[in-house]
């Protein structure tokens, strides 16, 4: 049976270091010790004035297209996850597409929010195993969030980055390799709680009462503490009833990097140690869709996962939108 293998890994961030005093000048305030103790991101990246959330998608495409030994020519389907597009219309993936020269390839975006990138990598994975037209598919997160940061705002000023991360998928006949399992879930009562909403068709930048936040990102109210370990933990135990292995057996877990503290309680509750989560919110901030293949691109880099280990990725974000996958490397 054709499956979807992970052949190439890349991540891209900004030249562009931000750490946490610059927010003790820019608010006044002693956010350092808060932002160490509390969810141990120390510093981050923003993209430059003239950078784009295209411009960090192609640096990590071409890093995971020369791991995986593709040419971009070769590719046969790009999807961009984000929710900080290069325009509303057209996708970013068909920018990412023309300066890469893939000139065969389909395009598309995905937008579940921070969930955009396993959602990505569940649908790359299941062109590849539905339809013999797909060998090489290229899966990009992409995020550029500071570009719609309110910089008063300390809630989301101080933990919004931007960055990039790509993986690409090929097929392979390979017995015990590659995609395993997915699922995804979404709770849409907390569509209003969090996020950018001026600039769509309920609020067009015509509006007359639109203000200058409404197209800014905005935590509207405060998501209960136990709703991402909850549901995190329950995906994984979902994932390995399907796969027939249980979670103190996976090898590595990839999730979404907002709070050191909500993955290390979901490891808890799964009875594993918080080793096998590898997280590099610490010097990178919060990324967003990018967040889960650039710990991956780390991981990959470090030596800390290799061919043969068996993963999780799991990624939630705003709408509620969540994802998982399972994926034996």
């Amino acid at each position: 049976m054709r499956n979807a293998i992970i052949s190439g890994t890349g991540a891209y961030a900004p030249e562009r270091v931000i750490d946490n005093a610059y927010f003790n000048d820019l608010l006044g305030q002693d956010v350092d010790t808060w932002l160490r103790e509390n969810v141990e991101i120390f510093e981050r990246r923003w993209a430059a004035a003239d950078e784009s959330t295209a411009d960090l998608c192609i640096a990590a495409a071409h890093q995971a297209l020369e791991k995986a030994g593709v040419a971009a020519a070769d590719l046969d389907l790009i999807i961009v996850a984000t929710d900080t597009p290069e325009f509303i219309s057209p996708s970013t993936a068909s920018v990412v597409q023309d300066r890469l020269g893939a000139t065969r390839a389909g395009t598309f975006d995905v937008n579940s929010a921070c969930a955009g990138f396993v959602t990505a990598l569940d649908i790359g994975s299941k062109y590849i195993r539905g339809d013999e037209r797909y060998d090489r598919v290229l899966v990009i997160g992409g995020y550029a969030m500071s570009k719609y940061l309110n910089m008063q705002d300390k809630k989301t000023v101080t933990l919004f980055a931007d960055g990039a991360g790509a993986v690409v998928l090929e097929s392979s006949r390979e017995a015990g390799r590659g995609f395993l399992a997915s699922e995804l879930r979404s709770r849409g009562e907390y569509h209003g709680w969090m996020g950018i909403y001026g600039g769509g068709t309920r609020r067009p930048v015509s509006c007359e009462a639109i203000t200058q936040h409404d197209h800014q990102l905005q935590f509207v109210r405060r998501f209960p503490t136990e709703l991402n370990p909850e549901t995190w933990s329950d995906m994984a135990r979902q994932l390995s009833e399907r796969i027939g292995t249980p979670p103190a057996q996976v090898d590595h877990y990839f999730i979404t990097q907002i709070n050191v503290n909500a993955i290390r309680d979901t490891l808890h509750r799964l009875g594993v140690d918080a080793g096998r989560a590898h997280t590099i919110m610490h010097q990178y901030g919060y990324t967003g869709s990018a967040c889960i293949p650039m710990a991956l691109h780390d991981a990959v880099e470090k030596g800390k996962v290799g061919r043969g280990d068996l993963v999780y990725f799991i990624g939630s974000g705003g709408g509620l939108a969540f994802a998982s996958a399972a994926f034996r490397l």
